[in-house]
């Protein structure tokens, strides 16, 4: 049983959408860890913690990556531990702290991470395919106008933001 069917006619649109909303998300992030899985052998989080580290090619300390990935240091540590054992990540000393390590891409993980980055995409692409262009535009706009006011609500943006 999905969110959605928690539902009732009752509940306000509001919270129908929302759970609409949350199933899609469990839907395509499913079927991306599946094919994540099946193609390249890997998981969601180990091509995320790649996808952080090939924004920054010189790059980051492992308190960085925690805070991007919003995980604890520990998983940041175990996902490295592979990433490097597989030759596809290295870590570097922090030239004045021996105990700081910034983590990087190395080229062979470079080329893999383009390989499943390429793929992810075209099964992002495949799983939205349903809506025409402009749809896709709308429900951009849309979500960007929530996800602003909701900033606001927890003061994050202003309301000069919004306009």
């Amino acid at each position: 049983m999905d969110l959605e069917a928690r539902a009732h006619a009752e509940h306000p649109e509001a919270l129908r959408l929302w759970l609409r909303l949350l199933t899609c998300t469990q839907l395509i992030e499913r079927q991306l860890r599946a094919a994540l899985r099946e193609h390249f052998d890997t998981t969601l989080p180990r091509f995320d913690l790649m996808a952080q580290l090939e924004r920054v090619p010189e790059g980051l300390r492992m308190s960085e990556l925690s805070r991007r990935l919003m995980v604890t240091g520990g998983n940041v540590t175990g996902l490295t531990d592979q990433l490097v054992a597989e030759g596809l990540v290295e870590r570097i000393g922090v030239e004045g702290d021996r105990r700081v390590w910034r983590v990087r891409l190395t080229e062979a993980g470079q080329r893999a991470f383009a390989d499943m980055a390429h793929a992810h995409e075209q099964w992002v692409v495949q799983a939205l395919e349903a809506l025409t262009p402009r749809e896709v535009d709308t429900l951009h706009r849309l979500l960007g106008k929530v996800k602003t006011h909701v900033q606001t609500l927890q003061g994050v943006a202003t309301p000069e933001d919004i306009a």
